[in-house]
């Protein structure tokens, strides 16, 4: 791993903070760029799927931190509501009308489910589909997942407006159920397969329970900081061991780019989100995936 150079430790720092946040996978782009690139990039994926070591997987993880930093820094107004919401839900053991508190209580149940099978499953599914081809086949079927949330959305609103006059506004975060706040954050299961976009998969399931775009894609960023937090964190004693020799300062100026990148990425879809779906990113994964499949095949 100490072939990771320093303008690639910042490439690929700038690749996780945006594609992070973008509804196109993270994990897909950081094994299908330096394999389209290939040469010494191509190595930094191949070397470590045929070793049976992830050294590159672990420094990819690693950048999760700086991105769950960056949301942190960007939603902090939010979060300082979450959390006092969350101890007064814990004071007066309700959250009847506290929106804070209940938010808190939904982003908990959101990511018990994820954090659980993520805990069991993260390393052998990042190990098993750590191939080009893999990543192209399932960046394809992220794109499909995308097309079909927006045609089923598309296909609602069509039907509420002749069922009614006025259709009805979008649902807020807060008038989830437990139960619906719990499958929009297991969708982020599904990001541990490389290709398959954690915010698109959240974002998506927002809007198959009547959100609009904006209060989908604010959820799922809440949704995924506690857990790219976690990811992170957990992966930092593999860099202080043998996986990690020799790329401290790799690891600490892709984390900078992540951030900064991160912190681009949020700033830009909250807004794009406010007026925008999901087609650019629809069309995107099912080019980019449909080509990644023919090359690599």
């Amino acid at each position: 791993m100490t072939d990771l150079t320093y303008p690639q430790a910042a490439i690929l720092g700038l690749l996780q903070g945006v594609t992070e946040l973008f509804p196109v996978s993270s994990l897909g782009h950081s094994i299908l760029v330096p394999a389209w690139l290939g040469g010494d990039w191509a190595k930094l994926v191949t070397e470590s799927k045929s070793s049976g070591h992830t050294p590159f997987l672990a420094f990819v993880v690693a950048l999760h931190v700086a991105t769950a930093l960056a949301l942190i820094l960007f939603y902090w107004r939010d979060w300082v509501r979450i959390v006092a919401g969350f101890i007064r839900s814990l004071r007066h053991r309700s959250v009847d009308d506290d929106s804070d508190a209940r938010l808190a209580w939904l982003l908990i149940a959101g990511t018990i489910p994820v954090g659980v099978v993520g805990l069991i499953a993260e390393k052998p599914l990042r190990v098993l589909f750590a191939t080009p081809l893999a990543a192209a086949i399932l960046l394809f079927l992220n794109g499909l997942v995308l097309l079909t949330t927006e045609l089923l959305r598309r296909r609602r609103g069509r039907i509420g407006r002749h069922a009614v006059a006025r259709q009805a506004p979008a649902r807020s975060v807060t008038s989830l159920s437990m139960k619906e706040g719990t499958a929009i954050g297991s969708a982020q299961i599904l990001a541990l397969f490389p290709g398959i976009s954690r915010s698109g998969s959240t974002i998506s399931a927002g809007l198959l329970r009547g959100l609009d775009h904006e209060d989908a894609a604010h959820f799922a960023f809440l949704l995924a900081t506690p857990v790219i937090l976690a990811a992170g964190v957990l992966k930092i004693p593999e860099l202080f061991g043998p996986d990690g020799q020799g790329i401290g300062g790799q690891v600490l100026v892709g984390s900078v780019c992540a951030f900064v990148a991160a912190f681009a990425a949020v700033a830009f879809l909250a807004k794009y989100f406010h007026t925008r779906t999901l087609y650019p990113f629809v069309v995107y994964c099912l080019a980019a995936g449909a080509i990644s499949i023919v090359h690599f095949a």
